[in-house]
C-alpha cells in the first residue's frame, strides 16, 4: 500500500517518518518530497507498506495525530494520472 503523508514539519526526515510507521508494520520505503531548488522539504511524502492491513491500520491510527508539533494527514495515495 502506498500512503500519502502530509502536513509534515519541515524538519522531519525519512528516518523519523519510518520510525513512526514501523510501529504499525513493515515499511518498505519512505520518500519525503523536496523542493528541487532549495532542497527543503515540501511538507509531504509517501510511505510504502507491503501489507495492506498494516497500512490501513497505520492510516487509521496516525491520521490527524500529533507528530513533531503538527497534525499528520495520512491516507491512501491516489495513483498519478
Amino acid at each position: 500500500m502506498n500512503i500519502y503523508v502530509g502536513n509534515l514539519n519541515y524538519t522531519v526526515d525519512e528516518k523519523n517518518l519510518s520510525d513512526v510507521f514501523e510501529g504499525y508494520g513493515t515499511v518498505e520505503s519512505v520518500k519525503i518530497i523536496q523542493d528541487r531548488i532549495s532542497g527543503r522539504s515540501k511538507g509531504f511524502g509517501f510511505i510504502e507498506m507491503p501489507n495492506n492491513e498494516e497500512g490501513k491500520n497505520a492510516i487509521d491510527q496516525l491520521n490527524q495525530s500529533e507528530f513533531m508539533g503538527r497534525k499528520l494527514v495520512a491516507n491512501e495515495a491516489k495513483p498519478r494520472d
